[in-house]
This record gives C-alpha cells, sequence and structure tokens, in this order.
C-alpha cells in the first residue's frame, strides 16, 4: 500500500468515527419526533379541558395527559360535577381513555338520613308533568352510594331522578337500576283508568290532594303493581280492589305499605 492509499483509507476511518460519535447527540425531534408529536398532542388535549373546566365548581380538579390518557384528580362538592368533569374529558378529541378520581368532599351525610332525603325529593319529583303517579323508584344507600331502582314512566323521569340524586349533597356515587315502562296505548290506558278509579272512590280521594300521589301505579303487560304509603290496611285493600276492578287489568300486585310499619316509599 502506497501513501496516497493509506491516506485515502484514513481519512475515510476518520469520517465514519466523526459521524458515529455525533449521531448520539442529535436533537431528540430527529431521533424520535413521534414521541414529540405524541408530547404535543396530550398538551393539546389537557389545555382544550382545562379551558372547559374554567369553572367555580371545578375549581380544585387537577388534569394531567399521558399518550392520550386523561387523569382526572382532586376534588368537587357533589357527584354531578363529578360526573359533568368526567363527560368534558370524554368529549375532548383524539384521547384514548378518562381515568376519573376525582374525591367528592361535601358534608359527610349518614346512609340512613342520605336516603330520607332523596326518598322525600323523589317523592315530589315531575309534579306538575302529570307523570308522578305513574313512578315508583326505590332508593337504597350504602357508604354514600346510593343505588335508584323501580319503575320510571318514560326515560325523562328517570333521568330527572338520577339528576335528582346527582345534585343531592353527600351522594358518592349512583347506580342506575331504574326500568323504563315500555311504550305501549293499551297500558296508558290501563294506568289512566286504574288512576281515576283508586283516586275516584270516596275513601281514596283523600290521597289525591297530595300532589306527591301517595299510591303509585305502574303497568306493564297489564299488570298492575301499586306501592306507595296509606293510613290503614283497609285503605290499601281498597285500591287493590278498585285497580282489578278495571277492565284490561291482568292481575294486581298490591306492595303499598301502611303508615306505622316503619316501611315508607323506598
Amino acid at each position: 500500500m502506497n501513501v496516497a492509499q493509506f491516506g485515502i483509507r484514513f481519512a475515510g476511518t476518520l469520517a465514519l468515527l466523526t459521524a458515529a460519535s455525533v449521531l448520539p447527540n442529535l436533537p431528540a425531534i430527529f431521533a424520535n419526533p413521534a414521541g414529540q408529536e405524541s408530547a404535543a398532542q396530550d398538551a393539546e388535549i389537557r389545555s382544550g379541558l382545562v379551558l372547559a373546566l374554567n369553572k367555580s365548581r371545578f375549581r380544585n380538579v387537577r388534569v394531567s395527559v399521558s399518550n392520550g390518557v386523561i387523569d382526572l384528580t382532586g376534588s368537587v362538592e357533589l357527584f354531578a360535577d363529578k360526573e359533568e368533569a368526567n363527560k368534558k374529558a370524554l368529549h375532548e378529541k383524539k384521547i384514548v381513555a378518562v381515568r376519573n378520581d376525582i374525591r367528592i368532599v361535601s358534608a359527610k351525610i349518614s346512609d340512613k338520613d342520605l336516603e330520607s332525603t332523596l326518598v322525600e325529593k323523589l317523592k315530589y319529583d315531575r309534579v306538575g308533568y302529570g307523570t308522578t303517579t305513574f313512578n315508583a323508584i326505590t332508593v337504597k344507600v350504602l357508604d354514600g352510594t346510593v343505588t335508584l331502582g323501580g319503575n320510571a314512566y318514560s326515560s325523562g323521569d328517570k333521568l330527572s331522578a338520577l339528576s335528582a340524586a346527582s345534585y343531592t349533597p353527600g351522594v358518592q356515587d349512583v347506580i342506575d337500576d331504574i326500568e323504563v315502562a315500555p311504550l305501549s296505548p293499551i297500558d296508558d290506558g290501563i294506568r289512566l283508568y286504574v288512576a281515576r278509579a283508586v283516586y275516584g272512590d270516596p275513601s281514596l280521594n283523600k290521597y289525591a290532594i297530595d300532589p306527591g300521589s301517595p299510591i303509585r301505579i305502574s303497568v306493564r303487560d297489564g299488570n298492575v303493581i301499586l306501592s306507595g304509603v296509606v293510613e290503614t290496611d283497609a285503605d290499601k285493600n281498597l285500591a287493590g280492589i278498585r285497580a282489578v276492578s278495571v277492565p284490561g287489568v291482568s292481575k294486581v300486585f298490591n306492595h303499598i305499605q301502611v303508615e306505622g310499619d316503619g316501611l315508607g316509599q323506598k
């Protein structure tokens, strides 16, 4: 090998070594452009959600985003606020998932007191809409978690009951077990005739004065379910007799409770 050939080979080796030493120090944007794009997208998601939550009721909510996953932490006063924050997070574009760890920090209320409050609130829910008599929503509370069950006349009545629970201080969570009566012109007719038969009876007419309608009437496929609270066993039995006398009624399930039995409408 002559001097010229050695010089060329040495120059080539030097160039390779120089390139290898420079590569590890290249800006991250060239080494991992996908990572830069993901970080920018996370920042965009967070910025949009922070703006959407710019209300006093969300003042203690914290937002973080990693790889498209939103984490909500902090605290709010009502369960409805926690649900609303969750909805706003899900509304953001390009997200992968939402983890909602927001705490409810409203005043601590015993399960018994919370249940009583909700029973009374739902008793008068939908007054003025003409469907109160046909809603029989049950309430159970365990460790602040509210389970609503029973029957609702329509999806609107169901949503109203869920909303009433969500905005009640002390509620930590709401479980929806409410069944909505299927659309049926025949059942609708039976509901009206049973209501007229029950509340039109001279001995039961006194219950029509209460807008909370102490006697509730649910109908499904011609089967009538009576619930609520009355003053005496005689009133309970009479309501059942009036209901079963209505044409088209297949069967009557009389679940009405009598005052003093320690079993209110739950």
